[in-house]
């Protein structure tokens, strides 16, 4: 669908190292019926699926935890994060990639995952739409130890918690991730862990 208040965008390649910086250059047509010309950084790093896996017989979720630098440089003391699996689409439709993540990241070989929303990572500089699922996990399903990929220099601890552990370090500020944050919630506001 073309937005007409948009017109002229100009785009110039900042940076292609790994992901997709673009300055863009536009006009945009104010409430008020006058034209201003804006500029912004938008970065493109593909579409992501994040999964939260849960146990109803053991009352337990299986979170991450792994070393993300740009937390480090914002006020993260030791850079490590307690977080849902998660990972790039790559291609694959969400589904595909989320079983796919799943099984490198925390050892678990689903069937069947459920899709809950799908929502912007952060709008205003990111064009990453995040697509979140919910899984049942039971013991018989685990295929190997998890940890990521080595050729991807993934070192992930995989962490099976007890789901009310997890809802106190919510609530008490040792999960600092807006995607575990949703999840939780979710899980919380469903009664996801319930008979």
């Amino acid at each position: 669908m073309k937005n007409n208040r948009i017109k002229n965008i100009k785009s110039t390649l900042l940076s292609d190292n790994y992901y997709t910086l673009r300055k863009l250059n536009f006009d945009y047509l104010m409430k008020r019926g006058n034209w201003v010309n804006q500029m912004r950084e938008v970065y493109d790093r593909g579409d992501g699926a994040g999964i939260l896996l849960y146990n109803k017989k053991k009352k337990t979720v299986v979170l991450t935890k792994q070393f993300r630098m740009p937390t480090y440089m914002n006020d993260n003391e030791d850079g490590f994060l307690v977080e849902i699996c998660a990972g790039m689409l790559d291609k694959d439709n969400p589904e595909a990639c989320i079983i796919r993540e799943t099984e490198e990241e925390v050892g678990y070989r689903l069937k069947e995952v459920k899709k809950v929303y799908e929502a912007y990572s952060s709008p205003g500089v990111m064009t990453e739409k995040m697509y979140f699922f919910v899984g049942e996990y039971t013991d018989d399903m685990k295929v190997n130890d998890g940890g990521g990929l080595d050729s991807e220099h993934e070192d992930i601890e995989v962490l099976e918690l007890p789901f009310i552990q997890a809802i106190k370090m919510l609530e008490n500020g040792e999960i600092h991730d807006t995607r575990t944050i949703v999840l939780l919630q979710y899980a919380q506001i469903h009664n996801l862990l319930e008979n």
